[in-house]
């Protein structure tokens, strides 16, 4: 496949998955741009053991976890939050409410072991289907499913905890 055809296939899910992971448009593009840098020069690499979308998304996330390493930056949640969520068209209460239920959201995703934890942010951030979350693991569409589904369950059920404790 030419690199071209490539990189139009696959710039809009690459990019979108590392703006959800990083909540800055910047960084997604500086990540996106290098992210097909390094396919280009390693192309030839592939295998075709899975996706290649699957392949091109583990290049992606690498190469955000390599900048982060490397700016040794550790943005808080709630600074993504506060990137992600804010609306300028709403309320303030509105703001405020949503930042609160995102910001719960990804705290309690944060304290789900692995692999839930990946296979939910790969589904919900990375939009990948089950095939190729049960590719990135050697796994099965099955798994990826009922793993994705056990995580929405234990996000679920600690976000009632949390309010239940609240409400005491």
């Amino acid at each position: 496949m030419e690199f071209e055809r490539i990189y139009s296939a696959y710039f809009k899910a690459v990019y979108c998955y590392i703006w959800k992971l990083s909540g800055d448009e910047n960084i997604a593009e500086e990540i996106t741009s290098e992210t097909f840098f390094k396919v280009m020069k390693s192309i030839g690499d592939f295998r075709g053991d899975c996706d290649m979308r699957v392949w091109i998304c583990q290049i992606a996330k690498n190469t955000y976890y390599s900048y982060l390493k490397k700016r040794h930056k550790t943005t808080s949640i709630e600074e993504i939050e506060l990137q992600n969520i804010t609306d300028p068209k709403a309320f303030v209460e509105e703001q405020i409410g949503i930042q609160d239920e995102a910001l719960q959201i990804r705290k309690t995703l944060h304290t789900i072991p692995d692999p839930y934890k990946e296979v939910f942010m790969w589904r919900v951030f990375g939009e990948l289907s089950f095939k190729e979350i049960g590719a990135l693991y050697n796994k099965t569409d099955n798994w990826a499913c009922v793993t994705y589904h056990r995580a929405r369950k234990m996000i679920q059920d600690r976000l009632e905890e949390n309010d239940d404790e609240k409400r005491v």
